[in-house]
């Protein structure tokens, strides 16, 4: 009976990282026979780990045919969008659309579903991926690179915070039809991005995982105040710029 329940729960274990890796990218793999509900957010670090470890050999191989460390950092960035559908980048778009540009919560909410881009999800854009591509070069040149998979790990784990922590201000869309995990998921979630970033970068994931905290903690603010919780939108701007900000960090700490 032990062993038949150790089976079970390595099955639900794969399950939970399947169902995470379908649900954040657009690898061609088998889907998995069900998606929990909540989602099984502790896997969603395992999810930016399997994604960021390809990246990074891509962005070696690019290196090794004689590339230079900018044009790895495009190869990088641009593998990281195509393996995801770029829903990170289109949600950080549609929010700074959205709390700059409308008046009211409900002209915000509004602007955030419009699938059309603004000024403000322009700059956005530009500026967030600008300083990810010159933070992503300075680490591929020193070969910092364990520090971009730290990077893509921590990432993971401000969405699965929000998700958890914040309500849903629209009440439809990804976020609310997903479920809410429990808090408890949630640190389960920053618990296993942490190890997992130690184990790649040493106590230098430390300060990246309080430069994430702090993204996170600001964006968290700023969605209270412009919309009142998180959507999707917000979910996916959380990655982006706890990106940035783990790779600031470590660029300040390895470089």
């Amino acid at each position: 009976m032990p062993e038949t329940d150790s089976r079970g729960d390595l099955s639900r274990l794969i399950g939970d990282f399947r169902a995470g890796l379908s649900l954040l990218s657009r690898l061609p793999l088998p889907p998995p026979a069900s998606f929990p509900t909540p989602p099984a957010v502790w896997a969603w670090p395992l999810a930016g780990l399997v994604l960021g470890s390809l990246a990074v050999v891509l962005a070696q191989l690019a290196l090794g045919l004689g590339l230079s460390a900018g044009l790895a950092a495009g190869v990088f960035l641009a593998f990281g969008a195509l393996t995801t559908g770029a829903m990170h980048e289109d949600g950080l778009a549609d929010t700074c659309d959205g709390f700059w540009g409308g008046w009211d919560k409900a002209r915000r909410l509004a602007i955030m579903k419009d699938s059309h881009i603004g000024s403000y999800g322009v700059m956005g854009l530009i500026l967030v991926t600008l300083s990810r591509w010159s933070a992503v070069s300075a680490l591929l040149a020193v070969g910092a690179w364990p520090a971009l998979i730290a990077a893509a790990v921590l990432n993971r784990a401000p969405m699965a915070a929000l998700l958890a922590l914040m309500p849903n201000a629209r009440g439809t869309g990804l976020s609310q039809s997903v479920g809410r995990p429990a808090p408890l998921a949630a640190a389960v979630a920053v618990l296993v991005a942490l190890a997992l970033a130690l184990i790649f970068t040493g106590f230098a994931a430390l300060p990246m995982a309080l430069a994430v905290l702090g993204s996170t903690g600001a964006l968290a603010a700023v969605a209270h105040a412009k919309i009142g919780g998180q959507t999707g939108d917000v979910l996916g701007a959380s990655q982006q710029l706890g990106d940035l900000a783990a790779l600031a960090a470590a660029v300040a700490l390895l470089t």
